[in-house]
């Protein structure tokens, strides 16, 4: 969700069947008369608008990338986690109890609205970079806890599959077949299938570096699964609201490290801001310990995933989401410094450790 200071669209639902729901929506969670709604269009995955009623500001989500069953256990997850003085924003139930509402087959949430900034990672202090570690190692902390939190125990570590040099070059042989199809090829299809020709020689010259499949080393848990800067609010310093926990999940705790550091602190400018990475390992690494070899191999993992995935594309052309169109080439751009400074990265990781 996005808020002060992103541009809007306002008056208004988009163009499309949902203009009718906004009574309902009114109605069923207690909002009062909706007079205003301003669609957010920064959103990758879902649909989300503010929307402002007699009683008050608040955020709606239109769920496009989750099931609803999904939603429903995360919304009881985010009650503890508020209850536990975590920053989060627990849902607002509809007159009959629920969290969301159906009307025909589109599912709405809707959440108390939070001033505040997305502030990309590299912007921050390096004092708010610590703390955000810390923080990210407190919300792993407090979701393990089963006497707070209504989820099950991890119990089972979790089993990574790699994806084979082969099979990766396999995959972008297939979307260059459909990008070799359209007839007219727009200039994202013509980058595209630069990027993926690239992509192919960059596979093929590191096809013996893959990491070992299956179960992962170090600590593993309940993690947020999306801790990008899109989905946190800050104001004065501080984080004031994690948002769209909708990939609540069992992963390696080095896992959710590593990825949040990478579209934290540079991915999308296509390469690292080595030193807030490091300031934000320390300060996860104040809060709960992880060794460097588990931090190492995290990061190697995290490579690797990016070397051989293509989830920018497989959106564009096998889901036709344009949504996340914009990080294709920063992605691309990160990879191939990533790739040239893997040592710089890995003791940029391991900070402290």
């Amino acid at each position: 969700m996005i808020t002060d200071g992103t541009s809007e669209v306002q008056g208004a639902f988009p163009e499309g069947p949902y203009a009718g729901d906004l009574r309902r929506i009114g109605e069923e969670f207690g909002l009062g008369e909706v007079q205003d709604t301003a669609f957010l269009a920064e959103g990758l995955m879902n649909r989300n608008w503010r929307i402002a009623t007699s009683t008050g500001v608040y955020a709606l989500k239109l769920l496009c990338d989750v099931p609803v069953e999904i939603v429903r256990r995360n919304a009881e997850v985010l009650n503890a986690l508020a209850s536990a003085g975590l920053p989060v924003r627990a849902p607002v139930n509809t007159r009959d109890g629920g969290t969301v509402l159906e009307i025909d087959s589109r599912n709405y949430l809707v959440s108390p609205w939070e001033q505040g900034a997305h502030v990309e990672g590299t912007d921050l202090p390096l004092t708010e970079v610590a703390d955000l570690g810390a923080l990210v190692a407190t919300i792993h902390q407090v979701l393990g806890d089963q006497d707070r939190v209504p989820l099950p125990r991890a119990q089972t570590r979790p089993h990574v599959k790699v994806t084979s040099p082969g099979q990766a070059i396999d995959k972008a042989d297939r979307l260059l077949g459909v990008i070799d199809a359209i007839a007219e090829p727009s200039e994202f299809d013509i980058l595209a299938r630069h990027l993926l020709e690239e992509r192919k020689v960059l596979i093929d010259k590191h096809r013996a570096c893959p990491p070992a499949e299956g179960q992962t080393p170090g600590p593993f848990g309940w993690t947020h699964g999306d801790l990008q800067y899109r989905n946190i609010l800050r104001r004065d310093g501080k984080v004031t609201a994690v948002l769209d926990w909708d990939r609540i999940a069992v992963k390696p705790l080095g896992e959710e490290i590593a990825r949040t550091a990478q579209v934290q602190f540079g991915g999308e400018r296509g390469q690292f801001d080595l030193e807030r990475v490091a300031a934000f390992v320390t300060g996860y690494r104040t809060v709960m310990p992880v060794s460097r070899a588990d931090l190492v191999d995290a990061v190697d993992r995290l490579w690797w995933k990016r070397m051989s995935d293509y989830w920018i594309l497989e959106f564009h052309y096998d889901r036709d989401d344009h949504g996340p169109d914009s990080l294709m080439e920063p992605s691309e751009r990160l990879l191939t410094w990533w790739t040239d400074r893997r040592g710089e990265v890995e003791q940029a990781f391991a900070a402290g450790a």
